[in-house]
């Protein structure tokens, strides 16, 4: 196994890990992970520890090339800083990309080589499942670190973290059904779920029993079935743009990041859909999409703020998880939506400024601490 060293990575993403880009913000650490023996290539990037480790799941992905994936662990590692200090906890963060096809590539030694080098961190990053890794990935990486949360229960772990994550963005649903139609239900509301796999297919569940019409799409014919065995009444159409043409009062895009890209709110506002509310990390697709979504009157729940209930949930597991804990942490996901849309409304700017702002102030104020020395305890 190769050491863990800094990246070097292009040019052009440089400025991106050093803060000498327009964002001026930059990572802590980024480090690139290759093993010989396995053909491991993995990325992770740590982007704050202001709060404390950095937590976030390791994405297994078929990546077009390195630039690819290097930009994807730094839009997600920075998400998980802002999405753990709304969450409340005391972890900054970080995220993890494993560059292939996990329907090929993914195989016990990869894993293993994988865990031996986020145990080389000493617990800086603390790693969980993500698009492409499950929990049974997670008690295979396991064998190699302390330092990985989304076991299974059979290893102490809290098992399958979509669970919450769907229930997050329940309650960042309800909360958006509050502040735009005065009460905190989907009931007689017409919701579009784009992506119906690990978590899309929780939340369809939730919504329904809440009383809504709901209407998918997935690229998975697999997934797709599995909705429809479980509930045949759900509408399905063909694509992401029949979705978005299908009268709807909600838009939940659960599938990856980027969905909100100017043509998609276009064809939101035409469409009349009031709320934008879904699991999917970074949906933004560049900087001003929130207030475009603002300008047509749509209302946007920050997807990092909303989607937190998994990370909520795996880190439960450092301290021993009790899912009842946990489930209470992941409730409050609806005050603090509502919190954010008061503050966007007083301050006039999107909820996705409003929700920054919070996140930024908890990570300035609380890791300002670490200013007052804490001496290490005396050893007995």
């Amino acid at each position: 196994m190769t050491d863990v060293h800094t990246t070097h990575p292009a040019p052009g993403v440089l400025g991106r890990v050093f803060g000498t880009d327009p964002d001026g913000e930059g990572h802590e650490q980024v480090v690139l992970c290759h093993d010989r023996s396995s053909g491991l290539k993995a990325i992770i990037a740590i982007h704050s520890t202001a709060l404390g480790p950095a937590l976030g799941g390791t994405r297994f992905f078929p990546y077009a090339t390195e630039e690819e994936a290097l930009q994807d662990a730094l839009n997600l590692s920075r998400g998980m800083s802002y999405k753990n200090a709304l969450a409340g906890l005391d972890l900054g963060g970080g995220k993890a990309v494993i560059i292939g096809d996990p329907g090929r590539d993914k195989n016990e030694a990869v894993l293993r080589a994988y865990g031996r080098f986020v145990q080389s961190l000493r617990g800086r990053y603390v790693t969980a499942c993500d698009v492409g890794t499950y929990v049974q990935d997670m008690d295979v990486v396991a064998r190699e670190t302390e330092f990985v949360t989304g076991r299974s229960p059979e290893h102490g772990g809290a098992g399958d973290s979509s669970i919450l994550t769907a229930f997050g963005v329940f309650q960042g649903m309800r909360a958006s059904a509050r502040a735009r139609w005065g009460r905190p239900t989907l009931r007689g509301k017409r919701v579009g779920v784009a992506g119906v796999g690990k978590v899309g297919h929780y939340l369809v569940g939730h919504l329904l029993e809440d009383g809504a019409t709901v209407v998918v799409t997935d690229v998975s014919e697999a997934a797709v079935n599995r909705v429809r065995a479980a509930h045949p009444e759900v509408e399905v159409v063909a694509d992401t743009a029949a979705l978005l043409n299908a009268a709807l009062d909600v838009y939940a895009p659960c599938a990856l990041g980027g969905a909100l890209t100017d043509d998609t709110v276009a064809a939101l506002g035409a469409a009349g859909t009031a709320v934008v509310c879904g699991a999917a990390n970074n949906q933004l697709a560049h900087p001003g999409v929130e207030k475009d979504l603002a300008d047509r009157g749509i209302l946007y729940a920050p997807d990092y703020l909303v989607n937190s209930g998994g990370v909520i949930q795996v880190a439960d597991e450092i301290e021993g998880f009790n899912f009842d804990r946990a489930k209470n942490k992941a409730t409050r996901i609806f005050d603090t939506a509502l919190e954010i849309f008061t503050r966007a409304a007083a301050d006039g700017v999107p909820p996705a400024a409003a929700a920054d702002r919070l996140a930024e102030k908890r990570m300035r104020e609380i890791g300002a601490l670490r200013s007052v020395l804490l001496p290490a305890a005396r050893r007995s």
